[in-house]
């Protein structure tokens, strides 16, 4: 590190036990920290039900507690009209399409990495750094070179049960140079056991859970509030009519709680028909339309490179799905659209369409919903929006 002047490091404070933890581990290594606790949107009348939520005033006051311990300076910053523009507006346009979007992701390719990389330029620092539980290696290319080139890769955190490396595909190689994940090489009770050890008054704190612009667990409240609901049929695979559901926006492919019909249940959701606002389901648990064997993905992304295709690799479909064996391609664009046509691989994407082919069907493939891919290392590799 330059003797002259401490490498300047800026960290997303929420007030959780990882952000504290990163700013102390980083405090400890000899950086100048500085805290950024982010403001996001609040839903008006809710505020009373938001205690524990990331972005309260608990929370704040908390992470200012953790500042003064550690003694860095922490700074507040308002992105409520870019989190609801890009993430609530976003969530809320693709569940009433009949999507199931993943607002995390966006959150934090839009929110907060692009904020804490604004405060990085403003302050004059040399990295960002967050409490996400993911790792990052540098590779030298061209070591004998006068300016040697760094390639950047993403891994999945130590702590399989925490890890968030899911979240974080749509990460550059420009970003992921300037970035650094103090607890990726941690497991939870570790880092609990840091922040004991420093003294932070959040090292019991429990973990968030849901999302953090709702003030329930479940967004289905939330959803009721802010999108206008039509009733409509229930129907099984056989077109018969089995109840009422209360607005297709609230039910999610391969969905079971929540879809309320007794006598012959459990019943899960295999489809949505938007134009005759109707909710298919089946009580057949190894349904055949509950698995699909390929899905179209758009809006891919990768990593470090673009690889050969077809492409051999572990896919995540979801957060907490287990990654497993896939071989993805792109394909011409004529043929999207087409359920009947026989894809065919092409050399290079065009607008960015891949099929993804399972080893062995999958169950509840969810529109809407993130891809994510990984090496069998655990490297993130890339990812990108399951289109159907």
């Amino acid at each position: 590190m330059d003797k002259k002047r401490k490498k300047r490091v800026i960290v997303g404070m929420s007030a959780g036990v990882d952000s504290s933890v990163a700013a102390g581990l980083l405090k400890k290594q000899g950086y100048d920290v500085i805290g950024i606790f982010m403001h996001f949107w609040k839903e008006p009348g809710q505020d009373a039900l938001r205690e524990n939520k990331c972005c309260s005033l608990e929370s704040q006051q908390d992470a200012r507690k953790v500042a003064q311990i550690l003694d860095i300076p922490l700074y507040t910053t308002n992105v409520a009209k870019e989190f609801k523009k890009d993430v609530v507006d976003y969530f809320l346009s693709e569940n009433k399409a009949g999507r199931t979007p993943n607002p995390c992701v966006v959150c934090n390719e839009r929110i907060k990495f692009n904020f804490l990389f604004k405060k990085m330029l403003e302050m004059e620092a040399d990295f960002v750094a967050s409490g996400h539980y993911a790792r990052i290696e540098r590779e030298i290319r061209n070591p004998k070179s006068e300016i040697p080139k760094y390639i950047h890769h993403l891994f999945q955190g130590k702590d399989q049960e925490k890890d968030q490396s899911y979240f974080l595909y749509n990460l550059t190689q420009k970003q992921l140079a300037k970035i650094i994940f103090p607890v990726g090489k941690y497991k939870k009770p570790e880092i609990r056991k840091i922040a004991q050890n420093l003294g932070l008054p959040v090292f019991n704190k429990d973990d968030s859970q849901g999302l953090c612009f709702t003030p329930e667990k479940y967004p289905t409240e939330f959803l009721k509030r802010n999108l206008k609901m039509k009733k409509g049929k229930i129907m099984d695979t056989h077109g018969n009519v089995l109840g009422e559901h209360e607005g297709l926006p609230l039910y999610t492919f391969g969905q079971r709680r929540g879809i309320n019909i007794g006598g012959t249940g459990p019943y899960y959701v295999v489809g949505k028909d938007m134009k005759k606002n109707v909710l298919l389901v089946t009580n057949i648990e190894k349904n055949p339309e509950l698995f699909r064997q390929s899905v179209q993905l758009e809006n891919v992304k990768w990593i470090t490179s673009s690889p050969k295709f077809p492409f051999k690799t572990n896919i995540k479909i979801r957060y907490r799905h287990p990654a497993v064996c896939a071989i993805i391609y792109p394909v011409k664009s004529d043929e999207i659209g087409s359920p009947k046509a026989k894809f065919n691989r092409v050399k290079n994407p065009q607008n960015g369409i891949y099929v993804v082919e399972f080893s062995e069907p999958q169950k509840a493939v969810t529109p809407g919903q993130s891809a994510v891919f990984y090496s069998d290392k655990g490297e993130v590799l890339g990812g990108g929006i399951i289109k159907k």
